[in-house]
């Protein structure tokens, strides 16, 4: 990994923050002049992965936020987030402002509060769209980070799937035993 490298960490990510911090991006990012453009927003019918990471059936409706991440000026990861339409039709999730605080924080106000996380993550080839998003040379694979977010009762509240360059990305886990 190189000098554009980038380490990131799970947790921030999955704590709502305190009234008024930025999201967890911006926190994590700032230093290196990092940001996020929201690409698209709205409903769309669930597909067969996020299907199964919510736990919905193969026709339920969802809101999808789309957005490319960068650091540096650089675009270092895709990020699709999911949520199930009951929780997020109608709030500022299905829009494409920035929310305050980040979305993990939004969803605790509106109730939804996440105790357990799964991620499962892989190599691959990147699409042709994803290859020309990420500014990739032919040949270089990404890893696909898919993380369902689980509340209290052990529903889905959440699924992400992100994709970044492979080469320019460590993921780092710290696991407590408790």
């Amino acid at each position: 990994m190189g000098s554009s490298g980038w380490t990131s960490t799970s947790l921030p990510y999955l704590t709502p923050r305190a009234a008024g911090e930025a999201d967890a991006w911006t926190g994590e990012a700032g230093a290196q002049r990092g940001g996020q453009r929201v690409l698209h927003t709205g409903e769309v019918t669930a597909p067969s992965e996020v299907a199964l990471m919510l736990g919905l059936a193969g026709d339920e409706t969802v809101v999808v936020r789309r957005r490319i991440i960068e650091l540096d000026g650089a675009p270092t990861e895709l990020t699709d987030t999911y949520y199930p339409a009951a929780i997020a039709a109608g709030t500022p999730l299905a829009g494409t402002g920035k929310i305050r605080g980040g979305a993990v924080t939004l969803l605790a106000a509106l109730g939804h509060v996440g105790v357990r996380v799964v991620e499962n993550v892989t190599a691959r080839m990147p699409s042709g769209e994803e290859r020309e998003q990420l500014r990739l040379g032919s040949g270089e694979p990404v890893l696909q980070l898919a993380r369902t977010t689980y509340d209290s009762a052990d529903r889905p509240i959440q699924a992400d799937v992100m994709v970044m360059p492979a080469g320019r990305q460590q993921l780092r886990y710290e696991i407590r035993i408790g």
